[in-house]
């Protein structure tokens, strides 16, 4: 049983089509109303029928007013990683600190090498990553008087000045489920962010809670200081189900409060284009999962924990 101590977040996951963009930022300001407190978009920038990623958190950022926006997650192959670090930060700035950093080591290397981009090995996109959150870190890392330097095999930057710095402590969610991938976020990430339907079960959380804990606490990180996510989906009806998250509203706080306080999990984020779905999801399914856990958390006297950067 596990319980990392973290506030929990709720949020949204919405296709960024451009067929109709004005309804995917109708999502985003629905998303607000409902309370959620996040707001996420996949990127892939090789796909035609989708709105550019950053391009639509900027115009969003500006049409919202307290909810946090990511890239769930950033194709890193194809965002060169100092720019994109001045990019977050910059909107950070203009948002008043609402942009948290999810990324992606890349997959479909197909479209990627098309767009332009570097074909990568599982491991060369390991090793990518690794040297590009150094990079992000180095360029948000203004206080420091001197100039960036990193000599990696896939990222280099000789001198950069560093800045702007974001608002707030950008939060660098990386996406991935192999051992590799999970030491990587145990040394270096703020959070680790799956999807629930490419997990093999529950126990694949467990099982990947204790890779990333071992490796956090292998370059001397508290292991709370590195936040569980999930995008999840379901289907709300009328009757309670034995289905994970097929249900009422109070079965899917029953079950997300399950996650929360036995598997470790502190933010969920579902997945769909519905309203009614993300209604029900902010103005119910999280008040009363919130309840839940904290009536759970103060019986057993659980000490809250705050995620952290990497050093």
């Amino acid at each position: 049983m596990t319980d990392y101590g973290h506030d929990l977040l709720f949020g949204s996951f919405i296709t960024p089509a451009n067929a109709a963009p004005d309804n995917v930022v109708a999502l985003a300001q629905l998303s607000e109303e409902a309370g959620l407190d996040l707001v996420t978009f996949q990127d892939h920038p090789y796909q035609a029928a989708f709105l550019d990623t950053w391009t639509l958190m900027s115009f969003v950022a500006a049409r919202t007013e307290r909810v946090h926006l990511a890239g769930n997650v950033l194709n890193l192959p194809l965002r060169q990683p100092a720019v994109l670090s001045r990019a977050a930060a910059s909107l950070d700035l203009l948002s008043g600190g609402r942009v948290e950093l999810g990324l992606g080591a890349g997959g479909f290397w197909d479209p990627i090498v098309a767009m332009g981009g570097e074909r990568l090995s599982p491991g060369g996109s390991l090793t990518a990553l690794r040297e590009a959150i150094d990079v992000i870190r180095g360029i948000w890392d203004k206080g420091n008087p001197e100039r960036l330097v990193v000599d990696g095999k896939h990222h280099r930057v000789n001198g950069a000045k560093r800045g702007p710095a974001p608002a707030h402590d950008i939060s660098i969610w990386v996406g991935g489920l192999k051992p590799r991938m999970l030491r990587l976020i145990g040394e270096k990430a703020d959070g680790w962010l799956p999807s629930l339907a490419y997990l093999t079960g529950i126990e694949q959380i467990d099982e990947s809670n204790a890779r990333i804990d071992e490796a956090a606490s292998a370059v001397g990180r508290d292991p709370r200081q590195v936040r569980r996510l999930v995008n999840i989906g379901g289907q709300f009806t009328a009757q309670p189900s034995d289905r994970l998250l097929v249900g009422p509203p109070s079965q899917w706080a029953e079950q997300l409060a399950m996650l929360s306080l036995e598997h470790g999990l502190s933010a969920f984020i579902v997945v769909g284009d519905d309203p009614n779905q993300l209604a029900l999801f902010g103005q119910e399914v999280a008040p009363a999962t919130r309840e839940l856990v904290a009536a759970e958390r103060g019986r057993r006297g659980t000490a809250m924990a705050r995620p952290g950067a990497a050093s």
